[in-house]
């Protein structure tokens, strides 16, 4: 990332910040200039290029109370209301997915002996990450600050695999999603059979909708895990793929992310922008 780029995110970034803070306030275009220290203008041209539409439109989209008549319209399954707003011509997430594969028992016990797997850093709408793929899929990726604690971090989920920095085919099309291109992608990931059910519920979560905790305890047909729904969220091991950023609190607030809270609400809203824009009419 340029360094002119990186500072326009980091604008972005903190404008986002500011409106998921003021939200209540309905902060108008002037404020959150201001807070960037950029002029209306400037600030507003910014933005469009980053999310394809205005601030005032992205905070609708992440407002808590957005959050909660999404919620509150769902008088039926999350499956099903996808049809409601739309979606069934754009293409829901969980369809990109041909399934999600977890790693044998023998994989998970040794470390990832005899495993290939292939790594690269990539830019994305939300900041840099580093995506590793096996040759059954992709089995991590995560949003990064340094280069050097995100291959740490990856060689040690598999301290025995074979590892090279090689940006493959598999992880080209991780990488166009995050872009908002459709393009199935396998995954190929390790964890409990508890884990497994959460992070495959999570994927039925149709892009531009939201689902609480207990919705996802629900789903699994284990309504009062809600806690160990949470926790398994928290060790999802493939950011934005697994859409744990789209599992909010019970009270319609975003709540905490793994890679950060800012990231989680410019997240949401730039999937309502995609599907806002998808879904209008010519």
């Amino acid at each position: 990332m340029s360094t002119q780029a990186w500072i326009n995110f980091n604008r972005i970034k903190k404008a986002i910040e500011y409106i998921d803070e003021h939200y209540r306030t309905q902060p108008d275009l002037d404020e959150v200039a201001a807070h960037v220290h950029l002029s209306p203008y400037h600030f507003q041209r910014l933005f469009t290029e980053w999310a394809g539409i205005s601030p005032k439109r992205f905070l609708q989209f992440i407002s808590a109370e957005h959050a909660k008549r999404m919620l509150r319209d769902g008088h039926t399954t999350l499956f099903d209301t996808a049809d409601e707003i739309g979606l069934s011509g754009t293409g829901r997430l969980h369809d990109l997915f041909i399934r999600v594969e977890g790693m044998t028992p023998g994989e998970y016990k040794n470390g990832g002996e005899k495993l290939s797997v292939n790594y690269s850093f990539a830019e994305s709408p939300f900041g840099k990450v580093i995506v590793a793929s096996t040759p059954k899929g992709i089995c991590h990726m995560a949003f990064v600050e340094s280069r050097d604690d995100a291959v740490d971090h990856l060689k040690g989920l598999f301290p025995k695999a074979d590892y090279h920095n090689s940006f493959d085919q598999i992880q080209q099309k991780a990488i166009r999603i995050l872009a908002g291109e459709p393009d199935p992608v396998k995954l190929h990931i390790k964890g409990t059979d508890f884990q497994l059910k959460v992070w495959e519920t999570l994927l039925r979560i149709p892009m531009g909708q939201l689902a609480t905790y207990g919705d996802v305890a629900g789903l699994i047909d284990n309504p009062s895990s809600s806690r160990a729904v949470g926790s398994a969220i928290g060790e999802n091991p493939v950011a934005f793929l697994i859409p744990c950023h789209r599992v909010i609190q019970s009270t319609g607030a975003f709540g905490q992310y793994r890679w950060g809270s800012a990231r989680k609400t410019a997240m949401i809203g730039w999937e309502n922008a995609l599907v806002s824009k998808a879904t209008a009419t010519p």
